[in-house]
């Protein structure tokens, strides 16, 4: 119970030395997620549909 105890009060002692990103910094971060996501989504989807083709096409002939 003692090695827990200590854990978690060394967990607390470095969240405290963390430093937080501000509103503006945190939005920033958010808004390049969200554009990386989207792109990364619309990237693949474009790749699935070029191969799903590939294929069709192929087991045509």
């Amino acid at each position: 119970m003692g090695k827990l105890k200590k854990f978690f009060s060394n967990v607390f002692s470095e969240m405290r030395k963390t430093s937080w990103p501000k509103r503006k910094e945190l939005s920033k971060y958010t808004l390049v997620v969200l554009s990386t996501l989207l792109f990364m989504a619309v990237f693949f989807m474009l790749v699935d549909l070029g191969i799903s083709k590939l294929f069709r096409m192929y087991l045509d002939l």
